[in-house]
């Protein structure tokens, strides 16, 4: 006997996976390799919601398929496991990061294997792992060992740059690095000694020291990323972020902007994933302009004679300039502002450091600045211009000063508005500046000295000359994306493989002594000196080898305090997938010479930026250090759409002594609050009232409930799956219910993979029949089998064969969506057809399996195969000629209505079947005698008769 029991099948399948390793893959050179990658997860303590399975499901079922297809099939799984949650949950309990990582990973995998996920999970790695961040570690210790060669184009090692020095002097090297770094000779650079030549590479290594301005967060004593921070806040806690000048790694990603900008011809991503890796790296063509700091006796007092360096998309608006902008948090602010200027400017910094840089830049309404009190001059004219200082301007964006053209640029024109600023024309074609900046490029200029009377572009290249030719300027390429922040000032991350030594220069570890493991401390939060979290680790110093300890710690050297960002091992894990155990290297040359690279990467737009900006940068220096071979790791992106929750509502009666709750339907009746109630007690928008009750404490046992027809409905709305709704919906509680095939087909039918979709439990009851309907091919209400060994029917093949086409199409596609639908119309037809036949049935299990594969492998066993082979059988070809149609049936619409249905072989001309239909008795019947007007024949569709 045999029943469809899914609890019982899936845990069966499970285990027989797990025992025999049947996911596990090695590399086989007699097959295509094919490697799909889930973006990992960071492992919180919430575990999985049901939206969070969608990419995974998707991934899982094209590796299933592309296995069938011959393929041999990489798909692994691992955890992005240093965070900031873990380590706040460690600052308020006492317990180590690595306690609450290592338990919430056990839940994640536990739901992931419920789920039925095809990983290999031989080949799991954590960043927080010291067998893995060794090689993060590693990968540092190249970056800061490598410089930036433009006229190679790409990194080489620091020896190469000496060797140039050596030869020429600075000149001799084209490199990427810090501007206005000071110019030697070879003489020089050879008469340097050995610790002054180090420091001297320092400004051109690939990893560097720098000060810098970072999102701050005093409360968490550290340093945040842009995608931590929301609307001033920190994203965990929301806690106040400031602007704050600090002494931080940084990584010069800058290097590749040209070519992680034409590196995205080169990868099936999305066109709006593209365009916004493009703006945020903003590649502009324009020009570099010097604006000397006008002479004062104060300045001359205070020993300043700096220039002004602002950079330009429209040099030909120049003499537009009425005023310079700095960013409040410029170098210069404090030393340009008079005494008379002094408290204003020092109110305006205080309050800018309370806006992140997002802030600041999205908001385009509101207007403020303070005026330094010194003023520039404009190199073209010799005109003075008044040096403001204004929030809408970045220190991190390029030179952290902007040349103000109110008549061409909004934002500049609001400001000259505001404080009365002058707003003079430089074009004949602006109009209306009364009213708006105009950035017309048309017409010709005017007001504008050596351009007047010209055009656009011969005004550009006449000043662009002009600059150069003054020693004023140049024309430049420049670029928004700023150099990459590589530290957090928190404990759980990875150490920086780095020591300082007596001359308080950065020195790398030996290589020999990799990993350098997080020391035991006390309290995960800064110390009491405003120091990181790892100031408080005792006897945590660096001793080169032989690393013996010594009593007056002499030949030891204090490691650096900060960590790395959560970025750092998310940007080359793919790799390590490869070869996840290897000792000696991050992968092998075998492992990475076989897998090459990720052909298809399944996560959410949320990293459209951050992560993939950043992998696709280390990816770029790995290989041109020789260590890969490929430009770009990831061939294809696809980007799922997110999961809406569909939260619950009751609504209690204001002001009301016993606390009352009032049905949906009857809301309008009183004056009532809405809240949110938890979707898992609420059925079809009916309440569980005494759920309800037990469950929340602010319901006490006397609480009144205003029904409608006995049952208390709730409302819902679509909104953002999240606990503060009580609308998440745990996967394990519908695996336990309906089964992981039910949930894994039920997510896909959900709607396209890349659009948002609403979830709604109660559609979940469809798909679970779908599946008992697939059982009942096999097996009758009794649990006997039905299964014959008789040849399947024309109309049976072309069941099957229709499914085989569409699904193949649909994965290829994937439009899995539409390839539930076709699995249920199958089904269907088959059911109506009473097929119960082995050659039928066979592979239509071997189409469904990626899609169930419990199921799948269950009755696959049943009907007579070796148990678990299912998964390595071929996926099966379509026949188009049991596609063909023998016969086709047409409606006959006689006077605009369907009377009559006729079928034709489906070679039957027009003129024969116009015969048939006309020599038809029930045809003749609806005509009632009435004469024929015309008779239309449609081919293969039908045929109208006007009367």
């Amino acid at each position: 006997m045999a029943v469809y029991n899914p609890s019982e099948i899936e845990k069966k399948w499970q285990a027989y996976w797990e025992s025999n390793e049947t996911y596990k893959v090695d590399i086989d050179h007699s097959k295509p390799k094919f490697y799909v990658l889930d973006m990992f997860p960071y492992p919180s303590g919430a575990g999985l919601h049901v939206g969070h399975p969608l990419g995974y499901i998707a991934s899982d079922i094209y590796s299933r398929y592309k296995k069938l297809k011959g393929f041999n099939v990489l798909h692994p799984m691992g955890f992005d496991s240093f965070g900031l949650p873990a380590e706040q949950y460690a600052i308020q309990t006492g317990q180590h990061p690595a306690i609450t990582t290592e338990k919430n990973i056990e839940t994640y995998i536990g739901q992931m294997k419920n789920i039925g996920f095809g990983y290999d999970w031989s080949r799991e790695i954590r960043t927080s792992s010291p067998e893995y961040y060794k090689w993060t570690q590693w990968i540092f210790m190249q970056l800061f060992n490598s410089w930036y060669n433009k006229d190679t184009d790409k990194a080489e090692d620091i020896e190469t740059l000496e060797a140039l020095f050596a030869k020429g002097g600075s000149a001799a090297a084209n490199a990427v690095c810090d501007d206005e770094l000071p110019e030697f000779t070879a003489a020089e650079w050879n008469a340097l000694s050995e610790e002054d030549k180090y420091k001297t590479t320092l400004d051109y290594r690939l990893t560097y020291l720098s000060e810098s301005m970072v999102n701050f967060c005093p409360e968490l004593g550290m340093v945040l990323s842009n995608d931590e921070v929301k609307d001033g806040v920190s994203e965990r806690g929301g806690y106040p972020v400031i602007q704050k000048k600090m002494r931080q790694w940084m990584m010069r990603i800058t290097a590749y902007c040209d070519r992680l900008i034409d590196g995205l011809e080169n990868v099936d991503w999305s066109h709006s994933l593209k365009e916004q890796q493009k703006n945020w790296i903003g590649r502009s063509q324009g020009a570099s302009v010097k604006f000397p700091v006008a002479e004062s006796a104060l300045l001359k007092e205070r020993g300043f004679e700096g220039k002004v360096e602002v950079f330009t998309t429209r040099i030909d608006t120049i003499y537009g300039v009425s005023f310079m902008v700095l960013a409040p948090e410029h170098e210069w602010v404090d030393t340009l502002t008079t005494p008379e200027q002094k408290d204003a400017i020092e109110a305006y910094k205080l309050e800018t450091q309370k806006r992140s840089e997002l802030d600041r830049m999205s908001d385009v309404k509101t207007v403020s600045g303070a005026f330094t009190g010194s003023y520039c001059v404009n190199p073209v004219n010799g005109e003075q211009v008044p040096i403001w200082i204004a929030d809408y301007v970045l220190a991190g964006y390029g030179t952290g000063a902007v040349m103000a053209v109110p008549s061409g640029d909004q934002r500049d024109w609001n400001f000259a508005k505001h404080f009365n600023l002058p707003i003079p024309a430089i074009s004949d074609a602006q109009q209306n500046l009364e009213e708006a900046a105009d950035a017309s490029k048309e017409g010709k200029y005017i007001n504008s000295g050596m351009i007047d009377g010209m055009e656009y572009q011969e005004a550009v290249d006449t000043l662009i000359n002009w600059i150069e030719a003054n020693k004023v300027g140049k024309g430049k390429i420049n670029y928004r994306l700023r150099d990459a922040v590589f530290a957090r000032q928190r404990y759980w991350g990875e150490p920086v493989p780095v020591h300082f030594k007596e001359n308080g220069l950065p020195y790398l570890v030996d290589e020999s002594d990799l990993p350098i493991v997080l020391p035991e401390i006390d309290e995960y939060k800064p110390t009491e000196t405003g120091e990181p979290p790892l100031g408080r680790a005792k006897d945590w110093a660096y001793r080169p080898h032989p690393l013996t300890p010594s009593p007056d710690g002499e030949g030891e050297y204090p490691f650096e305090l900060s960590t790395m960002p959560g970025w750092a091992g998310s940007s080359w894990y793919w790799y390590r997938y490869m070869d996840a155990k290897n000792e000696d290297a991050f992968a092998s040359k075998e492992a990475l010479d076989y897998w090459q690279d990720v052909d298809l990467y399944v996560g959410g737009t949320e990293h459209a930026t951050g992560h993939l900006l950043y992998s696709r940068f280390w990816n770029k220096f790995l290989k041109d250090k020789g260590f890969v071979k490929q430009e770009e790791f990831a061939k294809k992106l696809i980007n799922q759409g997110m999961i809406q929750g569909r939260s619950s509502f009751v609504y209690r009666v204001k002001n009301s002594e016993i606390p009352t709750f009032v049905s949906f339907g009857l809301r309008k009746e009183y004056d009532t609050q809405r809240l949110h109630v938890d979707v898992n007690i609420v059925d079809n928008d009916i309440l569980d009232v005494e759920a309800f009750k037990t469950t929340r404490n602010d319901v006490p046992a006397n609480a009144e409930f205003i029904l409608e027809n006995g049952q208390y409905k709730c409302g819902n709305e679509v909104e953002k799956m999240s606990k503060s709704k009580f609308n998440v919906v745990n996967p394990d509680v519908l695996v336990d219910r309906y089964g992981a095939d039910t949930l894994r087909l039920y997510e896909m039918f959900l709607g396209p993979l890349t659009e948002a979709k609403p979830w709604d439990t109660k559609g979940i009851e469809g798909t679970s029949r779908f599946l008992k309907k697939l059982w009942r091919l096999f097996f009758d209400q009794n649990g006997e089998s039905l299964l014959v060994d008789e040849k399947a029917t024309p109309a049976e093949l072309k069941a099957l064969h229709k499914a085989i086409k569409k699904v193949g199409s649909d994965i290829e596609t994937f439009s899995f969506n539409t390839s539930v639908s076709t699995f249920m119309i199958c089904v269907n037809e088959l059911t109506d057809l009473k097929c119960h036949k082995k050659e039928i049935l066979e592979l239509l299990l071997v189409i469904i399996s990626p899609y169930a594969p419990h199921i799948a492998e269950e009755l696959w066993a049943k009907i007579g195969n070796e148990e678990g082979s299912i998964t390595s059988q071929e996926y099966p070809d379509f026949n188009e000629e049991y596609l063909k149609e023998s016969d086709i049936e047409y409606p006959i619409q006689i006077g605009g209505k369907v009377r009559v249905k006729l079928s034709f072989p489906a070679e039957t001309g027009k003129d024969e079947i116009e015969k048939v239909v006309l020599a038809n008795a029930d045809v003749i019947k609806w005509m009632d005698g009435k004469p024929l007007r015309k008779i239309i024949v449609v081919p293969k569709k039908i045929v109208n008769i006007v009367v």
